[in-house]
């Protein structure tokens, strides 16, 4: 056996549908789209959530919801998340620089402290917003908090 006769087994390779290729070929006039109508007509595609003319689903549902473009999203840290932070860079005042640099938050982030979770170290800590919990323990344990 050499390169010049291998060959594909015997019915392994089928030749194509050889559509609009006259009578004789069996799907000659139509070529298999069926008479008439939209699907039969050249160019045919059909438009996504497209339900025959039916009001689409998306129609048919009630709207829901409100988002409101002026919301301001606060990155939340809880008290037993501060006294890990204290714990490992033995820093005593976190400001929102000091937890960007760490990679804790993203740059330009705002940062909301709340109250779940002891606090035993004494902190001073600048944050955006604060809880009113949060604000108690903290200042509870000999630490203050400055909203910035």
């Amino acid at each position: 056996m050499e390169l010049h006769n291998l060959r594909p087994a015997k019915g392994a390779v089928k030749s194509g549908k050889r559509i609009a290729r006259g009578q004789g070929s069996g799907k000659g006039g139509t070529a298999t789209r069926g008479h008439k109508g939209q699907k039969s007509r050249s160019g045919y595609s059909r438009k996504r959530n497209h339900e025959g003319g039916q009001m689409p689903l998306q129609m048919r549902l009630p709207k829901r919801g409100f988002k409101n473009p002026n919301r301001t999203e606060y990155v939340a840290i809880n008290l037993n998340r501060l006294e890990s932070i204290f714990e490992k860079y033995r820093n005593s005042n976190i400001d929102i620089e000091f937890l960007v640099t760490n990679g804790i938050v993203n740059k330009g982030d705002k940062v909301k402290i709340l109250g779940t979770g002891e606090i035993k170290s004494k902190l001073n800590i600048t944050a955006n917003a604060v809880s009113g919990a949060a604000k108690e323990s903290i200042e509870k344990s000999g630490g203050t908090i400055t909203i910035a």
